[in-house]
């Protein structure tokens, strides 16, 4: 089970890819963690909070579609080594920004615009860099693993954060500087790695061309659809809870906006346990139905966070938020790749990030909805959107005809024809 667990890390530029990627995304959770602390404190409402990511999420919307076309037809080499010196650089300003006290919240709202843009381009590239090392056998894994890097980075990135910016020597500003070594780390790794291939005949076709026909088919595609209507709500109700979390700690539970990391900590020590366990049935015809089952776990978990009396119990639920959210991207992301035309991986990975853009853009009104009717009430409201959501769209889901191998197709109707 733990060697089919991590089969595709048996492909070296994979395995080169992915412990690489340990640092940037590393560096990335350390960021919402500290950039919530550090806005929090500078102004002491929620809505800062959310105002700080609806920077990344209006840039991610904006260009997240573009990202997805140029991944399919640029060097995926390129697109992430430019992304990843662009964050470099916001982190090391944001750093010396704090360091000379002279950081503002304008300057956090500017540097998460950058960051998002940033995603916007890496995020697709990487994911469909990831399919062109792997075999078609492995590809599901080797996605499946790049959730489980992520949910690991989440483990030991707000701890430590939260330990450096509780440290007076090294601050908000030292844990900024730790994240430029890290995606330095990173950018260095990626020289080991063999140059990306461009779509063939991507130049005979506009970018503007690609974006559209990349919606097209994704929408031409029933299961496909549905599954990215399904991702892009979750996310949009879930994730845009962490907006609240700071506020819920000081104003209901009695505790420091630093003690943010353990909830974050929390949160992924369920998320990479869950997606550890899911990751080798993720070309398997129980993905669908674990993947929905988790969703639901997710939505419940944040109901109770909502209502969670003190700090110590509200470890619980968040671990259980994590665990039900881990599970859930790690299968759903493997399942939409598998259900896609390798033609077409880039520009369908670019709409699932736009569900990340989608939440960050939904934090600010979240946040400021958590200043009017208190944090308690807005996270029972997200977990109740969420357990819905799943409960009524995953039926549609198991329902629709897939273009998927059989083990993971549940219908044998055919696949609508691709709009090519």
């Amino acid at each position: 089970h733990v060697r089919s667990s991590f089969a595709a890390l048996s492909i070296r530029p994979f395995a080169i890819l992915w412990y690489g990627s340990l640092g940037s995304t590393t560096a990335f959770f350390m960021s919402t963690t500290v950039q919530a602390i550090v806005s929090f404190e500078l102004t002491g409402r929620n809505g800062d909070v959310g105002l700080v990511l609806l920077g990344s999420g209006v840039a991610a919307a904006v260009l997240g579609p573009l990202g997805g076309a140029i991944a399919d037809r640029l060097s995926k080499k390129t697109i992430n080594i430019v992304g990843s010196s662009a964050s470099m650089l916001v982190f090391l300003v944001t750093g010396l920004f704090i360091a000379t006290d002279r950081l503002q919240l304008i300057h956090l709202v500017a540097g998460s615009f950058v960051n998002g843009a940033t995603f916007a381009f890496i995020g697709p590239a990487r994911q469909a860099w990831v399919v062109e090392l792997v075999g078609v056998e492995l590809r599901a894994n080797a996605i499946a693993l790049n959730q489980v890097a992520m949910n690991a980075a989440r483990v030991w990135a707000p701890a430590i954060a939260g330990g450096m910016v509780a440290v007076a020597v090294i601050g908000p500003a030292g844990a900024y500087f730790t994240m430029t070594g890290l995606y330095l780390v990173a950018l260095l790794s990626l020289a080991w790695l063999p140059p990306s291939r461009p779509n063939p005949g991507a130049e005979r076709h506009s970018v503007l061309g690609d974006m559209v026909a990349g919606v097209r088919y994704a929408w031409l595609q029933p299961r496909l659809r549905w599954m990215l209507i399904l991702f892009f709500l979750m996310i949009l109700f879930g994730l845009s809870s962490t907006a609240v979390l700071p506020g819920l700690l000081e104003n209901e539970l009695d505790r420091d906006a630093d003690s943010f990391g353990y909830l974050q900590a929390a949160n992924a020590v369920g998320g990479l346990l869950a997606s550890l366990a899911v990751a080798s049935i993720a070309g398997s015809p129980r993905a669908l139905t674990v993947y929905s089952v988790s969703g639901v776990l997710g939505g419940l978990a944040l109901i109770l966070t909502g209502v969670a009396p003190t700090f110590t119990i509200v470890l619980l639920p968040m671990l259980l938020f994590g665990a039900g959210f881990g599970a859930f991207q790690t299968l759903n992301n493997a399942v939409i790749v598998t259900e896609s035309d390798p033609d077409y991986f880039g520009r369908i990975t670019s709409l699932t990030f736009l569900a990340f853009a989608g939440f960050l853009v939904a934090a600010y009104p979240v946040g400021l909805a958590a200043d009017a009717i208190g944090e308690r009430l807005t996270l029972v409201i997200l977990g109740a959107l969420t357990t819905a959501t799943v409960l009524l769209i995953a039926p549609l889901i198991a329902r629709a005809p897939s273009i998927a191998p059989p083990a993971l197709a549940t219908s044998e109707q055919p696949a609508p024809a691709s709009p090519d």
